[in-house]
């Protein structure tokens, strides 16, 4: 397997970590996003402590206005967030 394909899966498996401790097994409600970022990216966003910038996270990310992230608006978070890390170490 690639290092790609590995990537992809290692993406889907944190998202599954996550997904549904509360309700829907697919979809990441504030409170799992939160511990999503704050155990798998606080070397690339830091951590998050106040929910209003979890709120902000959220309605950024909601796309289908439910109050939940489902894959499909992680995915697209997770390549925000690798783009702008490519940006920035692009410019070290």
């Amino acid at each position: 397997m690639s290092e790609l394909e590995k990537a992809m899966i290692a993406i889907i498996d944190v998202f599954h970590q996550y997904s549904g401790k509360e309700g829907d097994k697919h979809k990441l409600k504030k409170s799992e996003l939160k511990e999503l970022i704050n155990n798998e990216l606080t070397h690339f966003l830091g951590e998050i402590k106040d929910q209003e910038t979890v709120d902000k996270v959220m309605e950024a990310l909601d796309c289908d206005g439910d109050a939940e992230c489902d894959f499909q608006e992680f995915v697209v978070f997770i390549a925000m967030v690798t783009a702008a890390c490519h940006e920035f170490f692009e410019h070290e």
